[in-house]
């Protein structure tokens, strides 16, 4: 039961969480574009099993960290959707390919010249994707010309070019309808024509990345692409939900009440150590009569609006995370729910 736990914990409904993996699964069934989830979301080795199983071709990253964790656990597809920099990161990124097919997203000479000389001094061929602006204004090489001039740099030092990468990020937060559809067309239109240049120079592209759990959709079905880089839609959070209904909330953190001032408040010992608030206030599970107002280090402030409100200190209460990625990345471990019992541990890595 929930009560043999030391909160603050981490909880993963894990009836929603398959209903969330199911949906997704079902989406891409028969399209052209596949999926290659985000670990960075949830980094956990055994949800990322479980995204292989219903269908993805590999797993999606940010950071050599997770891609490290990734290859420990089996896991042997894998694109870092990062750019990298430094010699030691380098040479951390040329040892990882020895152990696995991995993919590093480039946009600079730079990089291309050093991980070529890394690699050269290794005996081995790395294999890189150019990461492509599509908009977000974040990382990236322009498309076009300067898309082609990085790839054919990339195929003459030595690199296993394997394809294009874009990040829409800038419309993942948009609310669904006309306006966020056109950024979507503008960046996926953006990315698909700078493959199209590369191809009609000789040159092969196989993997067109691009997409994230609140682009999916669009994305998706968008002719050219070929894999889809969603995260949070396993576990889904309230802020993203707001964008993306498509998807169950399954991400809770377990809180006691360990102090309650008359019918004004009551504090529980989660806060910002177990709970992420940078994107907004996470909110009750089950908010009758209260409401999440502040969150502190080791405290959560939650005000009392029904005098009549049933909770004493020692009891229990769910607190929806609202921006999962940071939640998680706060936590050692996951609980993995089920009717109100505790079916499994789930460790966090990377």
């Amino acid at each position: 039961m929930l009560t043999s736990l030391e909160t603050p914990a981490l909880l993963l409904d894990l009836s929603m969480m398959e209903r969330n993996l199911a949906r997704m699964a079902v989406f891409f069934e028969g399209r052209p574009a596949r999926l290659r989830p985000h670990y960075k979301n949830h980094k956990c080795p055994m949800l990322a099993h479980r995204q292989l199983a219903a269908g993805a071709i590999g797993i999606t990253c940010a950071t050599l960290r997770e891609a490290d964790a990734l290859i420990r656990h089996g896991i042997t597809n894998i694109l870092i959707a990062n750019e990298i920099a430094g010699a030691l990161k380098i040479r951390h990124f040329v040892e990882l390919t020895r152990r696995a097919d991995v993919i590093l997203a480039i946009d600079n000479p730079e990089t291309v010249c050093e991980l070529a000389a890394a690699a050269k001094a290794q005996r081995v061929i790395p294999n890189v994707v150019v990461d492509i602006d599509v908009g977000q204004g974040r990382c990236g090489v322009q498309p076009g010309e300067p898309a082609l001039a990085l790839a054919r740099q990339a195929i003459e030092s030595g690199l296993g070019f394997r394809g294009l990468m874009g990040h829409e990020g800038h419309a993942g937060r948009l609310q669904p309808g006309p306006d966020k559809e056109r950024v979507v067309c503008r960046a996926m239109e953006k990315l698909t024509a700078s493959s199209s240049l590369i191809r009609a120079n000789g040159i092969a592209v196989e993997i067109v990345s691009a997409g994230k759990t609140g682009t999916y959709s669009l994305s998706g079905r968008y002719p050219g692409v070929t894999e889809i880089q969603a995260g949070s839609y396993l576990v889904m959070d309230t802020g993203y939900q707001t964008v993306c209904p498509d998807f169950d909330l399954a991400l809770s953190v377990l809180t006691t009440v360990i102090s309650r001032t008359g019918n004004e408040r009551i504090i529980v010992d989660a806060g910002l150590k177990s709970i992420s608030a940078e994107r907004g206030m996470p909110t009750l599970r089950c908010p009758g009569g209260a409401r999440l107002r502040k969150l502190n280090a080791e405290h959560g402030t939650i005000d009392i609006l029904d005098p009549g409100l049933p909770v004493a200190v020692g009891d229990q209460i769910e607190i929806w995370a609202h921006y999962s990625d940071g939640t998680i990345n706060l936590h050692e471990r996951m609980y993995g729910v089920r009717n109100g019992c505790v079916e499994e541990i789930l460790p966090l890595e990377g």
